[in-house]
């Protein structure tokens, strides 16, 4: 048993994990984003759930419940079996439709393990729209808390802690890796209180400097040290009715731990140089990436600081909330006006595979670049803007297990490779170096080179352009130069007739053999009424 064991965290967490999980699939990405986050929530018996265009209802929180909807999606179903020991079989239709688990290509079915499940399973439809299936450990939940999105379990917890820590003065604990939204989650905390009239003072315990730090927190009279020409007030006294956040905890110089200690026995301190004891009525809300429990941290002041845990969990822990958070980030970061529409299938793909090391700060950093990259009319990779990590599925599952059962416990070691491409690479990139995949620069590409491409990916030209390692309107231009492609007004409506039905209906053969984008095929036979 683990200290985390004893805290007030632990009852939300364990009851999640006594029963079998309920499999819920969550809308990652879809091109109209307003249906990211919507779910579907099956039971926790065995069984099949069928996924096409028309089934099953996807829906947020008392939302209306909708199918997925989109015309790229195939009317046969993919199914999802799950079996009595919780694997997971994925069944691709029988359609021309593209599928891919995890950023692969499939064309039979493949079975996942329930641990497998446990790290989010990304499926792509028609390279459009991408579904997440994961283990859901209560039911959806409209649980609000600001700036702290997500709709699967690890949220929902989250956020029930972070909404009950509001309820009293104890003193919390944020325990999490870099990135992953302590200060957010501090910050929610104080805004729910009953101090969230008065600001809240923040200390980032790493930037004080270690001969000053007792007079930054705690104040310090005039003459107390050299230098000290008047007196001055500390955070503490700062922070009085209000909440005093300290983050990276870990980071206390040794000679202030004692003076933490006795602030929270008794709410009393002195100030460097004073004669008296001050008294503080700050709430103490503290935070670190660092194991405090077997360092040379002061124990008794790492007692004091648990008694209310929360475990902030990693990004990779609920890749079912990247969807939303890519939405919510680029609201926040002053690109509301950019189409998200305009990110490329394949890198929303690599950025639902991938492992964020750096969780939350990372990805909002790639985020920026890929935004500000597709304004310049440039082509975002993802591979250019990380590093890759070294992660593993019994690590990430036991990370995530984690965050449910309050271990403190560090993941084992590792065993079995990650399934997702990202990944993969991640764990190739520890053994070796490996080389890039060389690229025609853009004024080497043949009319060939183009219709290759084309042919390869359905005549979708995102996904060609993916091929090419140039930038869409790039493609565009390529296309309009390429003599051999077709513009698909200027081709005579017999001629598609005869195509279509010769193809069987099927958009994607019908554009190959016409020898014209299929996204643009498309939407003629719907101005034409041939198609729905």
């Amino acid at each position: 048993m683990s200290n985390a064991d004893y805290t007030i965290t632990s009852p939300l967490a364990f009851t999640a994990t006594n029963s079998r999980p309920l499999l819920g699939l969550t809308i990652a990405w879809h091109p109209d984003t307003n249906r990211i986050g919507e779910q579907f929530v099956g039971t926790t018996e065995a069984g099949t759930i069928e996924l096409s265009r028309f089934t099953p209802a996807f829906s947020a929180v008392n939302g209306d419940p909708l199918p997925v909807g989109y015309s790229g999606i195939s009317r046969d179903p993919l199914r999802i079996v799950r079996d009595a020991h919780d694997g997971i079989t994925i069944c691709p239709p029988n359609s021309r439709m593209v599928v891919e688990i995890n950023g692969e290509e499939i064309r039979e079915p493949r079975h996942f393990s329930a641990e497998q499940i446990d790290l989010g399973t990304i499926i792509a439809l028609g390279r459009a729209v991408f579904v997440c299936i994961h283990w859901m450990r209560c039911l959806p939940k409209h649980n609000p808390v600001d700036n702290f999105l997500g709709v699967g379990s690890n949220a929902i917890f989250t956020r029930d802690l972070i909404r009950l820590a509001a309820t009293n003065d104890n003193t919390v604990l944020l325990l999490g890796e870099t990135g992953t939204g302590k200060e957010v989650a501090a910050q929610a905390i104080h805004n729910l209180s009953k101090r969230s009239a008065s600001r809240m003072v923040s200390v980032n315990m790493a930037a004080l400097n270690e001969s000053l730090a007792a007079a930054d927190l705690f104040g310090a009279s005039k003459g107390a040290y050299t230098g000290a020409q008047s007196s001055r007030e500390g955070y503490f006294s700062e922070a009085q009715n209000s909440t005093l956040f300290l983050d990276e905890i870990g980071n206390t110089p040794s000679t202030v731990q004692p003076m933490l200690l006795r602030v929270l026995e008794n709410g009393e301190y002195r100030p460097l140089g004073a004669t008296r004891d001050a008294r503080s009525s700050a709430r103490l809300i503290t935070a670190t990436d660092q194991d405090l429990y077997h360092t040379n941290f002061n124990h008794a002041l790492v007692r004091r600081l648990e008694s209310f845990i929360i475990r902030i969990p990693p990004l990779r822990a609920r890749r079912e909330d990247i969807g939303l958070l890519i939405c919510h980030l680029a609201q926040r970061n002053d690109f509301a006006q950019v189409n998200l529409g305009l990110i490329p299938p394949g890198l929303i793909s690599d950025m639902l595979n991938f492992e964020w090391p750096g969780n939350i700060r990372q990805l909002s950093n790639v985020l920026k670049r890929t935004l500000l990259s597709l304004q310049m009319g440039e082509y975002p990779q993802l591979a250019n803007m990380v590093e890759a990590p070294k992660v593993t599925v019994m690590a990430s599952a036991e990370l995530r297990k984690a965050s449910f059962t309050g271990s403190a416990t560090p993941p084992s070691k590792i065993e079995v490779p990650l399934t997702s491409s990202a990944s993969r690479e991640a764990t190739e990139g520890a053994n070796e170096i490996t080389n890039p995949i060389e690229r025609k620069k853009l004024r080497d590409l043949t009319e060939q080179d183009v219709i290759e491409a084309m042919h390869r990916h359905d005549w979708t030209i995102q996904y060609a352009a993916d091929d090419l390692g140039i930038s869409r309107p790039s493609m565009y231009k390529l296309i309009d130069a390429n003599s051999q492609i077709r513009r698909v007004e200027q081709i005579p409506a017999e001629e598609i007739r005869e195509h279509l039905d010769a193809a069987n209906y099927l958009v994607e053969q019908c554009a190959a053999s016409l020898k014209t984008p299929s996204e643009a095929l498309r939407r003629h036979l719907k101005g034409l009424g041939w198609i729905a």
